[in-house]
C-alpha cells in the first residue's frame, strides 16, 4: 500500500450539518478492514463531537480542536498537546461582553465578528495566542498549534509517515493539514483557496467526496489520480 492512512477534516468534509451518513461509515469501515488507519481531524471540542458522532471509533485516532488535544477512541484516553487558555484572557473576554464563547482544553471558539474584539484582547495582554478562522467562526490557540501538528502527534502514535497519509478538507483551517500530507485533497465544497493549494479536488461534495478517495484508496491507491513518480 503507497497509503497506508487517511486523515479527514469533521464539518463540511466528513459531516454535512453535523451527521455522517450511513454510507460514509460503511466505507470509514472498509478501510479500516483493509489494513488502513483513519484519523479524524477537527477544530470541535470532543464532549461534543462525541454526542453528535457515536460512531467515532471507526476512527484509530481523534485529533480534536484543531490539534491541541488527541483523543484514542479505543482506549477513551485523551493527551492534551498545549496548555489550557489563560484565566485573564477569558476573564477580559467576558468582561468586553464577547459571545458566543465556546472554551475547550485549549480552544476558545466564537464567531468572526467578535474577531477584533479577541485580537484586540490579545494584543493588550500581550499574550502568545494566534486567530484561526473557519468558514465564519473564528479559534484562538496557543502560537504554533494547528491541524499539522496536532496530524504529526497522532501519526507519531501510529507509526505512520506523513508522506503516506491522505489529508481531505474544506476550510481555512484545514490549510495546515492538506500541506502536512502525501496527498493534500480538497472536497468540492471547498473554500477556493483550498481548492487551488489541494493535489486533487474531488467531484462529490463533503461526506461524498470522502468516500470517493476512500473508494479511489481501496482500488488503486489513488494511481488514477495521483499516479506514482
Amino acid at each position: 500500500m503507497r497509503f497506508l492512512a487517511l486523515a479527514t477534516d469533521y464539518d463540511g468534509t466528513l459531516a454535512e450539518d453535523g451527521e455522517v451518513s450511513a454510507p460514509t461509515v460503511g466505507a470509514l469501515q472498509r478501510l479500516r478492514d483493509s489494513g488502513r488507519k483513519a484519523i479524524l481531524v477537527t477544530g470541535r471540542e470532543l464532549p461534543e463531537l462525541l454526542w453528535i458522532f457515536p460512531e467515532v471509533e471507526l476512527f484509530d485516532v481523534v485529533v480534536a480542536e484543531n490539534g491541541a488535544l488527541l483523543y484514542f477512541p479505543g482506549e477513551r484516553r485523551e493527551e492534551p498537546l498545549a496548555e489550557p487558555p489563560p484565566v485573564r484572557f477569558l476573564r477580559t473576554l467576558r468582561e468586553h461582553g464577547v459571545a458566543p464563547l465556546s472554551i475547550g482544553r485549549a480552544i476558545i471558539a466564537t464567531t468572526e465578528n467578535q474577531s477584533a474584539a479577541i485580537l484586540d484582547t490579545i494584543h493588550s495582554l500581550g499574550l502568545d495566542l494566534q486567530v484561526i478562522f473557519n468558514k465564519g467562526s473564528v479559534m484562538v490557540l496557543p502560537s504554533g498549534v494547528n491541524k499539522a501538528t496536532g496530524l504529526e502527534a497522532a501519526l507519531h502514535h501510529l507509526g505512520i509517515p506523513a508522506s503516506q497519509v491522505v489529508g481531505v478538507g474544506d476550510a481555512e483551517n484545514d490549510h495546515p493539514l492538506l500541506r502536512a500530507c502525501g496527498l493534500g485533497v480538497a472536497v468540492a465544497n471547498a473554500l477556493p483557496a483550498l481548492k487551488e493549494r489541494a493535489d486533487i479536488v474531488t467531484r462529490g461534495r463533503a461526506m461524498d467526496g470522502v468516500m470517493e478517495v476512500i473508494e479511489g484508496m481501496l482500488t488503486n491507491d489513488l494511481a488514477e489520480v495521483c499516479p506514482v513518480r
